[in-house]
């Protein structure tokens, strides 16, 4: 494999698809491996009021950072209220959700290492 090359990714070229975990999130990927990343993902992803993503996990850790809005997030057995500004570490297999209540839509950066990010519903 050879070294990866430098890359800026406008954001005008990033697409947002609709994930099908929950109506009302959004998935941009940023940078990845087909980008020429080699270990990491960064995605951005949109939590539109009123939006509720089920329990689930990861197979793989996830690290965020919360750019706008504020809205709970589930880790285990808590529920702790996040806005921008703030960070989470979700190590793999940690059942956690989202829940926006707000008015105001979220949105947060998510950082994962390549690999096989299977989601797996709880509910």
């Amino acid at each position: 494999m050879s070294d990866p090359e430098p890359l800026i990714r406008d954001g005008d070229e990033i697409e947002y698809e609709s994930v099908d975990a929950a109506d009302g999130l959004a998935k941009g990927v940023l940078i990845a491996d087909e980008h020429g990343a080699p270990n990491f993902a960064i995605r951005r992803f949109t939590l539109e009021a009123g939006t509720e993503v089920p329990k689930h996990t990861n197979e793989v850790e996830h690290e965020q950072y919360v750019l706008a809005g504020e809205y709970v997030v589930g880790l285990e057995d808590e529920e702790y209220e996040v806005s921008a500004g703030d960070s989470l570490l979700i190590p793999a297999g940690t059942v956690h959700w989202y829940r926006n209540e707000g008015d105001e839509d979220g949105a947060f950066i998510c950082a994962v290492p390549h690999g096989d990010d299977e989601i797996e519903l709880l509910e």
